[in-house]
């Protein structure tokens, strides 16, 4: 990334910064994040004064369970937090889920409807966790959570908001992919980091590490005294369904080489891959590109479910998902867990 793409990272709040793609010094130490420690230092000085300014959270009359993280750029959240509200809705719990709506035009309270709204409408993540349960978008988190218990909600997931003062939560888990980890640690535009880490451990009731531990974020979590879970993101579909053309793979999520892995690793021979900035509004003039090179290429185009809900319905035709579930590696302790939050 050059130096004036960088420099752009200043202008962009936390919001933005997710409908981009991550830059690669964000990953490492280096020149560019020591230039941008000035810009980091103020940053933090404004999370603090924001939590400071906010005074006490408010508590709702039921239960708040937010899977939240602390870098910029997908870890997770969205698909743990799926997780959550189907193993509540099987307890015979109401959940209801509630989320900022990251890439989409409403800023709320708004119950997601998924016939009729779209990614524009809601964003992409909202339109994945309303097919499962009642959703709310709402931009003031704590009005979307009053909107929620006047619907009858039992119990409201958060997806996203750990950083948000506004709420009392009852359980904070802490989603951490366990491949990217922290990056170079750094605040943001330094480095990811939207908190420092050691501020967002003390309001964090457990850690749950995406994947294999390879930046060592455990010994983080046990040092402070926190329940470390795990968990692996598997395919849904047998490897068979997408075994039998060449593939061409494209997505606009926050580690786009995570999908392209995933694809390999379940046998498929992927021809091509085509990463976008995360949350990409894909265009239709852009899906007829790639349809067009599949044809060229007698491939199949393969996406994930965050990606195929930005793309236009009339559009989507020819055009393959692959669906992930989320693999505990301790159900029991999740179930722990979710008991804790709900008595």
């Amino acid at each position: 990334m050059s130096l004036r793409s960088s420099l752009a990272i200043l202008t962009l709040s936390t919001r933005e910064t997710r409908t981009m793609q991550a830059p690669n010094f964000w990953q490492t130490d280096g020149l560019l994040p020591r230039l941008f420690s000035p810009a980091a230092w103020a940053y933090g000085i404004g999370v603090d004064l924001r939590r400071i300014l906010a005074g006490d959270p408010s508590r709702l009359r039921v239960p708040i369970i937010c899977v939240g993280n602390i870098v910029a750029g997908g870890a997770g959240k969205t698909p743990v937090a799926r997780d959550l509200g189907a193993r509540l809705c099987d307890k015979g719990k109401k959940p209801h889920f509630l989320t900022r709506g990251y890439g989409g035009l409403e800023r709320g309270p708004l119950r997601v409807e998924v016939t009729g709204h779209s990614a524009v409408d809601v964003g992409d993540e909202a339109l994945l966790l309303a097919r499962l349960c009642p959703t709310w978008v709402a931009a003031d988190r704590l009005a979307g959570c009053r909107a929620a218990v006047d619907d009858g909600a039992e119990v409201i997931v958060m997806d996203d908001g750990f950083q948000n003062p506004s709420v009392c939560k009852d359980v904070s888990l802490l989603v951490v992919d366990g491949e990217y980890g922290l990056g170079n640690q750094r605040l943001i535009p330094a480095g990811p980091m939207r908190e420092r880490t050691a501020d967002a451990l003390k309001r964090a009731d457990a850690v749950v590490v995406i994947g294999d531990d390879e930046t060592g974020f455990r010994s983080h979590a046990e040092n402070a005294g926190i329940p470390c879970l795990r968990a692996d993101m598997k395919p849904r579909e047998p490897a068979k369904v997408f075994a039998v053309k060449p593939i061409i793979a494209f997505t606009g999520i926050g580690r786009p080489e995570k999908f392209f892995r995933t694809l390999r690793g379940i046998g498929c021979d992927v021809r091509d891959t085509h990463p976008y900035p995360d949350h990409f509004p894909f265009r239709n003039g852009e899906i007829k590109r790639l349809k067009e090179e599949a044809r060229r290429n007698d491939a199949v185009l393969v996406t994930t479910e965050k990606d195929a809900a930005r793309i236009d319905p009339t559009a989507r035709d020819g055009i393959e998902v692959l669906t992930i579930t989320l693999q505990w590696e301790d159900e029991a302790a999740l179930d722990d867990m979710l008991r804790t939050a709900l008595n």
